[in-house]
């Protein structure tokens, strides 16, 4: 009796989680891989008042430029996470990560290929936000299966305040650049700390054998079995997936749009000002209250509350700032808590979904969130205390439901963009 195709596709040794050196070690690779991620990625708005003067755009054609990264981000964002289930999380990022690598340090040499230095450049970003779309949701799958529940949160905060540190980086490093050697300097920049990013991984952190194995797989490609076939429409009729899917919508819009204009808005308001000023300074706080929050989840959640509520707390108190952004989180938070029938029995999630984050019995192409972890062997979480109890709670329903894929039932986390 020959075993499921998916247990001949992944390793064993990648369904047992990291000890803590290896956790710690990991953990401070991909904080620079993440980083690096966003070193490539703030490269064109640092760079896109000088490329503009150099080719003559206008507001509008820098605009396509700019916006036309996510047209390819949001394409591979299910791949990615069905991929990192498949081969490896670690194996995708290591692969994505030296694809971008080349193309971002390759950008300027693009850009003299010829007159249509639009087209070119536009190439280049949508191919660059395929490559980084598959990033995050492998991340998700990788730290989901490897790291433990406990410290999942904070794991996840530290490696997602790489973002920031990417864009004070550029911020900084790229504004001396820019004015001391051109912009194409910028992109040389982090184009070659991403692939030396990946030399290391590669020989330090892989083996060659997984590596092959994973390029194997990927040239067989990966076929998806009848049986774990994700019911997309019942999925989408849940409101508690709409109200994630508004609130990461409304984040992501308010946070990418100072990402991809605030240096243009600075260099045109205040002209005589020094670059690496105002593309620095307010990042700056991102940072402390990334990891401030993951501490704090992970605390409140090791007391004893409900994930659910730890969740509403964190999205509604430290969003607290005017925007359309933050009023549209709130609705959301405001929507999923009465979504009725949203936590059948041990299901604390904000979404009523089952998500596999690795192993032998897989979603293929499901949500893929961060902080998934299983439901408790011993039942229902205790009713909330303190402050969080204020927010609501309601008792649980104990009625079973039939689950429509094996393995146990996950709670999904909302995800870093």
């Amino acid at each position: 009796m020959q075993p499921p195709p998916d247990e001949t596709r992944r390793d064993p040794a990648e369904d047992v989680q990291w000890s803590r050196p290896e956790c710690q070690l990991w953990t401070g690779t991909l904080l620079l891989g993440t980083c690096l991620l966003y070193c490539a990625r703030v490269s064109m708005p640092i760079c896109a008042v000088s490329m503009s003067q150099d080719f003559g755009w206008n507001k509008k054609e820098a605009g396509l430029v700019l916006s036309s990264f996510f047209w390819g981000y949001c394409l591979t964002q299910v791949v990615g996470g069905h991929l990192g289930d498949r081969i490896g999380g670690e194996k995708v990022i290591l692969l994505s990560a030296s694809a971008w690598g080349c193309i971002t340090a390759a950008t300027p040499l693009l850009a003299q290929l010829g007159s249509a230095h639009l087209a070119f450049m536009t190439f280049s970003r949508i191919l660059t936000g395929l490559l980084q779309g598959v990033y995050f949701p492998a991340l998700t799958s990788l730290l989901s299966q490897k790291v433990r529940e406990s410290e999942r949160a904070f794991t996840y905060s530290t490696v997602g305040a790489g973002s920031q540190f990417g864009t004070l980086l550029t911020g900084a490093a790229g504004s001396l650049l820019l004015d001391w050697c051109g912009w194409q300097s910028v992109f040389y920049f982090s184009g070659g700390l991403t692939l030396l990013w990946v030399c290391y991984v590669y020989r330090c952190l892989l083996s060659e054998k997984d590596l092959l194995l994973a390029l194997g797989v990927l040239a067989q490609g990966l076929r998806v079995t009848r049986h774990t076939k994700v019911p997309w429409r019942r999925l989408f009729w849940k409101s508690s997936v709409w109200a994630a899917i508004i609130s990461q919508l409304s984040a992501a819009c308010s946070f990418f749009i100072l990402l991809s204009w605030l240096p243009t808005f600075f260099k045109e308001t205040f002209p005589n000002s020094k670059g690496w000023v105002f593309n620095v300074v307010p990042w700056l706080v991102a940072i402390p209250a990334g990891l401030f929050s993951g501490l704090l989840s992970d605390r409140l959640i090791s007391q004893g509350y409900r994930t659910i509520t730890v969740r509403k707390f964190m999205q509604w108190h430290f969003r607290q700032h005017p925007g359309p952004g933050p009023v549209l989180c709130r609705l959301s938070v405001w929507c999923c808590g009465r979504v009725p029938g949203r936590l059948p029995h041990r299901d604390h999630g904000l979404l009523d979904v089952r998500v596999q984050p690795g192993g032998r019995h897989q979603q293929p192409g499901a949500v893929h969130l961060p902080g998934v972890r299983e439901g408790p062997a011993g039942g229902p979480e205790s009713h909330p205390r303190g402050p969080l109890a204020a927010l609501g709670h309601r008792p649980l329903r104990t009625r079973r439901h039939q689950p429509w894929g094996a393995g146990p039932v996950q709670e999904p986390l909302l995800p870093g963009v």
